[in-house]
């Protein structure tokens, strides 16, 4: 088996092979600033679809092994479980084991562990490969960042190709992440509030702090509500509730139980759309449709930044520059707002 150079090793569209037999996810090497070289791909009886184009035989199957999945950030996490619900939907007999990156954030674990009573077994990386028994389907989703069509197809068809499944066989309603509404979730603010998420996981994602409050202002005249948020802002109709916001259950919380959602942060438009709370979501570098598609409660506003598209993170100045300029110039006074009765279409 032909191994990797290091740099090919992390940057490899898949899990990888240690030299010992076990099955490592390229992540959990990254953050831990392991050696890197003498791994190699997968053998080719674990599936890959970026390697070659497969339809699951779920009606047959009885246990599914899914390698890596779902990526380490909460928005890729959310939507990846929700491409395994549908499946599971479909196939209700079937028994899932997902098998993570030990490195993970904490934040982002804890989704697992709230979804998998009711879905599939999770199990930590790294592990044997002669601990997967030969007769089981074996798909390994690892590293998807570098898939070439994550970043061409919106997320949720990615996950379900990439799990052999065919996108259009799902149903738009089974897209919607409806599977969070049944997490039972701890109480908070009593009043009703509009809720303000400006900080995504790369900051030319984020909203410039610069425009922060005039978006604010915006969101408290829109609603007649006070506007709930997540870090410091000065303006008299908010409040940071940052510090109230312990963890992944308490996210959930906040944003279920908002009246309205203003984000820059995908993760937060993915839970609104499992609750049904209306959203405006403000996009930079990725389009909505990729995000939002069949998100019928949901209107967008998307920047022209042709440079920018496309990148999944970037803290470089020029770019930040490109995204303050962008939301100066626009016109924020008239910022869509969805209305249940009249959104019929995704964020576009």
């Amino acid at each position: 088996m032909t191994t990797l150079d290091e740099v090919h090793a992390l940057t490899h569209a898949g899990s990888l092979l240690s030299p010992g037999g076990e099955i490592v996810a390229p992540y959990d090497l990254e953050v831990a600033r392991a050696d890197a070289t003498n791994f190699s791909a997968l053998p080719a009886d674990i599936r890959n679809a970026g390697r070659e184009h497969f339809d699951a035989d779920y009606a047959r199957a009885s246990r599914v092994h899914l390698i890596n999945a779902f990526g380490v950030t909460l928005g890729d996490s959310i939507i990846g479980l929700s491409a395994l619900f549908a499946v599971k939907r479909l196939h209700p007999h079937l028994r899932f084991t997902i098998y993570r990156p030990v490195g993970a954030p904490r934040y982002v674990q804890r989704l697992y562990a709230l979804a998998m009573p009711r879905l599939a077994d999770r199990v930590d990386l790294p592990v044997p490969l002669a601990s997967l028994r030969a007769d089981e389907l074996k798909i390994d989703i690892g590293n998807q960042l570098f898939w070439p069509r994550f970043a061409s197809m919106p997320m949720i068809d990615f996950f379900l190709w990439a799990m052999g499944v065919a996108p259009g066989s799902i149903a738009a309603s089974d897209k919607r992440n409806r599977w969070l509404a049944d997490i039972p979730l701890p109480a908070n603010e009593s009043e009703p509030y509009a809720l303000f998420c400006p900080d995504a996981s790369t900051p030319v994602r984020s909203v410039p702090a610069s425009m922060r409050a005039r978006i604010v202002a915006r969101l408290a005249d829109e609603t007649g509500l006070p506007v709930l948020g997540f870090g410091a802002i000065d303006h008299p109709r908010y409040r940071d509730i940052a510090p109230l916001c312990i963890d992944t259950d308490h996210f959930l919380a906040w944003i279920k139980r908002a009246r309205y959602l203003v984000t820059a942060d995908t993760a937060a438009l993915h839970i609104a759309a499992g609750f049904d709370v209306p959203a405006t979501a403000l996009f930079t570098t990725i389009p909505a449709f990729m995000r939002a598609r069949d998100y019928t409660n949901c209107v967008a506003v998307e920047f022209d930044l042709p440079h920018l598209r496309g990148i999944h993170a970037s803290a470089q100045p020029a770019d930040l520059e490109t995204v303050e300029q962008a939301y100066r110039d626009y016109d924020w006074r008239a910022m869509p707002f969805a209305r249940e009765a009249s959104i019929s279409s995704a964020c576009r």
